[in-house]
């Protein structure tokens, strides 16, 4: 991204592509959710930013949960619209991560606890949900979220942070950069286990191979196929893409169903799974049906 840039840019050219697709003006749009790991700044709420660059006079909220922000911005949406409160909301995600990486580093150890960082890219994605046709709309059922799950281990929160900004430390430039710790990263996502992919997967009376693709957010490649070999997923419904993009927060998942749409790999009627991992460390899941 460009140094005028902000992540609250990245996140409304995103919206406004979405909004101009789906043939909506500002006025069509009853809530927007700027969902992300990154903001502009700690005050006002980052959705404020992208609703005043989109013109929308709706009512605006953060969601953040780390890499997962994207997906539990979609979960918020969909319950929201459950209740009735909203019918068509958009979430949007400006992931601004350069901004905190270490280019200079003075000896080795901080080179290590800054190292990932250097795997993560800028980038912006949004969606836009609306309330759902009950009535089947083909010989699949109607289209639709069909299930939402997740879980967190929070004793393992320390391993990934980027401190400043909080009350923690307000004013610590140090603190304004990644630190991780990628062995206990790792390990801390392996805690999480596969139970709750398999619960999911059981209460809806499905398997792995019923999906035409499965997006599981990247951090690397290896750990990607760790991850998915753990879980029981076939390596050909991943959809590479921290080879290309890097590391991509919570842009990842949105980004990966994008390029398996446009590539062909599944459409109107298939079925997706959306896997979410997350610094905390958390686990989510999204079964879609497109």
């Amino acid at each position: 991204m460009a140094d005028t840039e902000q992540a609250s840019d990245l996140a409304a050219n995103a919206a406004a592509k979405v909004m101009a697709g789906c043939g909506l003006q500002a006025p069509d749009v009853d809530l927007l959710i700027f969902a992300s790991a990154s903001q502009d700044m700690v005050e006002p709420a980052t959705g404020h930013m992208v609703a005043a660059k989109l013109g929308l006079a709706c009512p605006v909220m953060d969601v953040k949960n780390a890499c997962n922000s994207f997906l539990n911005g979609v979960e918020v949406a969909d319950s929201l619209i459950a209740t009735g409160r909203y019918r068509r909301v958009v979430v949007a995600t400006g992931e601004s991560p350069s901004r905190a990486v270490r280019w200079t580093v003075p000896d080795f150890e901080t080179f290590a606890s800054g190292f990932p960082g250097y795997t993560m890219s800028d980038g912006g994605a949004a969606v836009m949900l609306e309330a759902a046709d009950p009535e089947p709309q083909g010989p699949e059922g109607a289209a639709g979220i069909l299930s939402m799950a997740f879980t967190a281990r929070s004793s393992h929160w320390s391993v990934g942070t980027l401190s400043a900004g909080g009350s923690a430390f307000p004013r610590d430039p140090e603190a304004s950069y990644f630190s991780m710790d990628g062995e206990k990263l790792k390990d801390a996502f392996l805690d999480l286990g596969s139970g709750l992919l398999d619960e999911t997967l059981d209460r809806l009376g499905l398997s792995w191979t019923d999906f035409a693709v499965v997006c599981v957010h990247q951090v690397s490649a290896p750990y990607r196929d760790i991850f998915a070999k753990r879980a029981g997923v076939p390596m050909e419904l991943l959809v590479p893409s921290v080879e290309d993009f890097g590391n991509l927060a919570s842009v990842s998942l949105p980004l990966q169903l994008k390029l398996a749409m446009d590539s062909g790999r599944c459409g109107p009627g298939d079925l997706v799974a959306l896997v979410g991992l997350a610094g905390g460390v958390s686990l989510g899941m999204a079964v879609v049906r497109l």
